[in-house]
């Protein structure tokens, strides 16, 4: 045990540290920045969420893509009085190389005081300027979806991937190793602060911006919200699980840790002349689901030596492939025929969502449809690596994403303009 803030100016030094070009490997930088991260917080912040706030919308009820039943929307509520769920709060912060973005209750309890209307407009909009740095940092994709937006609906959008974001990281940190009464502890006093915030009592800057989001796009629903918090217990060590036996197993997870965010931005993205939410959701569902299908057939090698399989087991039995196999990254006829099936499952996922792209507001029609091309550009890569995810990184430059940008701004606009 050392003291954190005795020796943070080390710590800081240990995240700017870099290898000599000759020697450096990935591996490398990422085990010096991990090495200084979680020694300056209480979470590791070195992981990406497994999720893109991007969403698209489609007319028709699909009953393969839907909200599934019985979520529960206070499901790590623990025999805890309010007092104390209410007194135990997470410290969360962000830190990346070397840059730390730290906030506290004295933030918002000093400084946002409504007495002082100038005062107030200069933290929040601090507030949503810290967002944007952590979303620029770490997602470079997503971020760049975000330039295409407007200044309202980018600001709004940064503040709601930045709880999410925050939500992985409190899953993903040391303390989750710690013991699941621990996990649950900070669970609850998670979810019990994000109830606060919808009750106009933020903790920090970071929950103000999520805050004035919330107040800017009355619309936005609490429960996305809830139910990621499900979703990240799902790939809690010893709370979650770390095998999905069937495609609805994997949906649900899908739906809790992607779908969820798409829901989230609906209000801020809007609908055309003519549409609801409520036939908006259906594609938004759909998108989330093919976003996290990519993730899961990019990172199987990942995950693999990480003890984690996500892919379904009876799409494993299937097609012949064993666990062991994954594991070992054995690259035969079988396996390439199980993610030939996967990726066309994320396809059809991504038509889904295609559908529903006219249904959203002119101006939002662009980044989404963009998000959805550059993510799809993926799988793509998948392909051109012969199928091989265990060895080969299915990588998209910035080049290529750019590149994508016009095949996106000629879908939309054959778009109706209302």
């Amino acid at each position: 045990y050392v003291n954190r803030d005795q020796h943070a100016p080390l710590f800081r030094q240990l995240l700017k540290l870099q290898p000599p070009a000759s020697t450096a490997t990935t591996s490398m930088r990422r085990s010096l920045a991990l090495m200084g991260a979680t020694l300056l917080c209480a979470t590791n912040t070195n992981g990406l969420i497994p999720s893109q706030p991007f969403l698209a919308q489609n007319t028709a009820a699909r009953p393969s893509v839907a909200l599934p039943g019985g979520i529960r929307r206070r499901g790590v509520a623990m025999s805890m009085t309010e007092t104390e769920m209410r007194e135990k709060r997470v410290p969360l912060s962000v830190v990346n190389k070397g840059v730390r973005i730290q906030t506290t209750r004295e933030v918002v309890t000093e400084k946002y005081t409504p007495s002082d209307p100038s005062k107030a407009s200069a933290v929040l909009a601090d507030a949503y300027e810290q967002c944007k740095k952590i979303t620029a940092v770490f997602a470079k994709t997503f971020y760049l979806g975000t330039k295409l937006m407007t200044e309202e609906q980018k600001t709004a959008v940064w503040a709601i991937y930045v709880w999410c974001r925050r939500t992985d990281d409190l899953v993903d940190g040391p303390r989750a190793m710690m013991s699941p009464e621990t996990m649950r502890a900070d669970l609850a006093a998670w979810e019990e602060r994000l109830y606060e915030v919808w009750d106009g009592r933020p903790e920090d800057s970071l929950d103000l911006a999520l805050l004035d989001t919330k107040r800017r796009y009355p619309d936005m629903e609490l429960e996305p919200f809830l139910d990621m918090i499900q979703g990240m217990i799902m790939d809690t060590p010893q709370l979650g699980q770390d095998r999905y036996q069937t495609w609805d197993e994997l949906y649900l997870y899908c739906y809790r840790v992607a779908s969820t965010v798409g829901l989230m931005c609906l209000p801020v993205m809007g609908t055309a002349k003519g549409y609801t939410f409520e036939q908006a959701k259906e594609p938004a569902i759909a998108l989330g689901i093919a976003l996290q299908i990519t993730n899961i057939l990019r990172d199987v090698g990942e995950d693999a030596v990480r003890g984690r399989i996500y892919l379904p087991l009876e799409d494993l039995e299937r097609f012949g492939v064993t666990e062991q196999n994954l594991i070992n990254g054995v690259m035969d006829e079988n396996y390439k025929n199980l993610i030939k099936f996967e990726i066309q499952r994320a396809r059809d996922y991504y038509a889904l969502s295609q559908e529903g792209i006219p249904m959203l507001a002119p101006e939002a029609r662009l980044s989404v449809q963009a998000a959805g091309d550059m993510y799809g550009e993926i799988l793509n890569k998948i392909e051109a690596n012969d199928y091989d995810n265990f060895r080969k990184r299915a990588f998209v430059s910035k080049f290529e994403k750019f590149s994508v940008l016009p095949k996106s701004w000629a879908t939309v606009s054959a778009m109706p303009k209302e």
